[in-house]
């Protein structure tokens, strides 16, 4: 099948020429009087009287018509409207157009890609089209991408069909909608009856395998494919980190010939999502380093592996990038810089940031409402969503979940079931079980276990091992050890290899020295071969993130910590503290119970950063798990007696000491 666009190269292009004194020449839509037929019907004949078709010899030559003078005058005009449609403005462009005395072909696509551009213009955009003299294969083109886009595949096919003359870009487009919308068997199809292929005809096919999830399909075209663009290395690269396979992700990276941004964006973003962190900000560094210019997508996904690793310093530095690059305008980018601020226990830039943006959508919201949440100011989160509320923005299901657990760490219980109750009558948002989850959390550690029982009965759905794990943990401050029993069955019957199930447990049977369960708990565990995630803490200190494991015995500075500790021990006791050994889950004697407690993580790392960091400067301690009650008890008497500010995040919360007191005011 010979293409349009190479049957169009070997004839002279042409030029519609509309007379000056022509009458009602009103709108771009009716300079025309002649009407374009469907696609598959013979062209009629233009009225002599009214238009006529030059090539460009006879616009040069024929001065009785033309000049060159006008020539230029086209060439500018489509110029103009070419860029008034790339700036979205098809009001200036229609004005431009209907100006014109004589168009081109050039002149009605560009005015037609405008409309294809607004969703829901598809009436306008085919008026249009049946009134250009002489479409050519970007007309058609142009028609069949905004059938697709507004009218789904089904109408771009029957389109499609009744094209003249289609090239390869038509075909591509097709294949593309079909694998965009899932529908590989019918993308597959027209693939092999394609009379000619390029690299983005491949390209579209591995892309759309990949999206929808058959890597082993994606790769076999991968590989037959004659020609690899850079696309379709992307897309496997994508692909395979999606799913989790780093080690195939990173072959492929570095067999790439050739990267652009999009690649080591799908590899940063890969490297965060799979949970390496470090990696994906190491592989950024790496590609800021070769010049490569990053995007806000790039800087998104740096941002999130700074919040992940809670490295403030780092994400400081992506910061200055925002401005380098003039991305700090953006929604997106800035967005994830308030997230970033908010889970590295700086509140103040993340405010400051906040209400420097210009732009704000919901998501931007959410993530300083969340940040208030998880530092537990409660009624600043419930006053910003009351801002929120009043300048229009509508709440979503995730604005809902970080109101419910600013309510749930400020102990706003009535409060917080009245948003629950209001969710769906006055905002449309249905319940979900992350707002179940919260409202369990909710009444069970304000002690209202039975409500919470009641709550999770009630669900229109069935509830997830989470809810059960929510319900455990409260069981273990409250002492119920047979609702605990309830709930740990539960949580294992629906995830058998939960560790937290059997630890959770195993605390609340050692908080009543029930150490025989505790026993029967540990071999259950072992039986089943489900290991126990470590607990550690870690801290920044001039960009370098030390990490510490309760009773570290590897850190090279581990005897000047220890020294430091044993100063504090005796400095606390002197002031107060006694050790709470309900938090040493081990059977052994009082002094070794102590010595536990003292070595664990969230104490070493606050002991290494009492010697590193300069007096006076604010500390902060990240730990993976939810900090022990002696140590929160612990770190208000160091508070004191260093005379330091220490904020220390667990997974629920923030934690701010400060001069003997936490922010969570013991309600944690």
């Amino acid at each position: 099948m010979t293409s349009l666009r190479r049957s169009t190269r070997a004839q002279p292009s042409l030029l519609l020429t509309t007379f000056p004194n022509a009458k009602n020449q009103t709108s771009s839509l009716s300079t025309v009087k002649t009407h374009h037929p469907q696609p598959n019907q013979t062209k009629q004949a233009i009225p002599p009287h009214k238009t006529h078709l030059v090539s460009p010899t006879q616009l040069c030559n024929e001065s009785n018509h033309f000049d060159h003078h006008q020539f230029r005058i086209v060439i500018k005009s489509n110029k103009l409207i070419t860029s008034h449609i790339r700036s979205g403005d098809l009001d200036s462009a229609l004005k431009v157009f209907d100006k014109m005395t004589v168009r081109t072909t050039t002149s009605w696509n560009s005015i037609l890609a405008g409309f294809v551009k607004i969703p829901g213009k598809v009436k306008e955009a085919r008026q249009l089209f049946d009134k250009i003299p002489e479409p050519d294969a970007c007309s058609y083109n142009s028609m069949l991408a905004c059938y697709l886009r507004n009218l789904g595949v089904g109408s771009a096919m029957e389109f499609f069909g009744t094209m003249p003359v289609k090239d390869i870009a038509s075909w591509n487009t097709m294949i593309s909608g079909f694998a965009q919308n899932g529908k590989m068997w019918e993308a597959q199809k027209l693939f092999l009856l394609m009379p000619e292929k390029n690299s983005v005809s491949w390209s579209a096919l591995v892309s759309g395998y990949v999206k929808c999830g058959d890597l082993d399909s994606a790769m076999k075209w991968f590989e037959l494919a004659p020609v690899k663009s850079v696309v379709a290395w992307t897309a496997m690269v994508t692909g395979y980190m999606k799913f989790g396979k780093i080690g195939v992700a990173e072959k492929l990276f570095r067999e790439m010939p050739e990267k652009n941004l999009v690649t080591w964006n799908a590899m940063v973003a890969g490297y965060v999502e799979n949970c390496r962190a470090e990696e994906g900000l190491k592989l950024f560094r790496k590609m800021i380093g070769y010049g490569v210019r990053p995007n806000a997508s790039s800087l998104s996904s740096a941002l999130l592996g700074c919040s992940n690793l809670s490295a403030l310093q780092m994400g400081r530095q992506v910061h200055q990038l925002l401005y380098k690059f003039e991305l700090y305008n953006g929604t997106t980018s800035g967005t994830a810089l308030v997230s970033m601020y908010c889970k590295c226990g700086n509140l103040e830039d993340a405010w400051k940031f906040f209400i420097e943006m210009t732009r704000k959508d919901v998501v931007t919201w959410n993530a300083m409402i969340a940040g208030y949440a998880h530092h537990g100011e409660g009624l600043k989160a419930l006053s910003l969503f009351d801002q929120m509320r009043n300048e229009g923005v509508k709440p979503d299901w995730i604005t809902f979940v970080s109101v419910l657990m600013a309510c749930n760490h400020a102990g706003l219980v009535d409060l917080g079931v009245q948003c629950f109750d209001t969710m769906a009558p006055e905002y449309q948002v249905e319940a979900k079980p992350e707002h179940y989850k919260c409202m369990v959390d909710l009444l069970s550690r304000a002690g209202k276990l039975d409500e919470a029982v009641e709550l999770i009965k009630k669900m229109p759905f069935e509830p997830h091992s989470a809810i059960f794990g929510t319900l455990l943990g409260a069981c273990r401050v409250h002492k119920n050890l047979q609702l605990a029993e309830f709930a740990a069955e539960k949580l294992l019957d629906l995830d058998p290899t939960s560790a937290a199930g059997y630890v959770q447990l195993a605390n609340v049977y050692a908080a009543t020295h029930r150490w025989d369960l505790v026993a029967k708990v540990r071999r259950s565990m072992k039986e089943n071969r489900v290991v126990k995630t470590p607990g550690y803490s870690w801290i920044e200190v001039k960009s370098v993130v030390h990490e510490f494991r309760s009773g570290d015995r590897a850190h090279p500075d581990l005897a000047s910590i220890h020294r430091k500790l044993s100063e504090l021990d005796q400095k606390m006791k002197l002031a107060g503290y006694v050790p709470d050994l309900e938090f040493a889950l081990h059977d052994v004697g009082e002094e070794q119970k102590q010595q536990l407690l003292l070595w664990h993580s969230e104490k070493i790392a606050i002991a290494f950063g009492l010697i590193h960091v300069p007096s006076g400067t604010l500390i902060r301690i990240f730990k993976n798990l939810r900090v022990c009650g002696d140590c929160h008890h612990a770190i208000k008497y160091i508070s004191a007696i260093e005379k330091r500010e220490i904020i220390l995040r667990d997974t629920t919360r923030f934690h701010q000491f400060k001069n003997g007191v936490c922010s969570c005011g013991d309600y944690w």
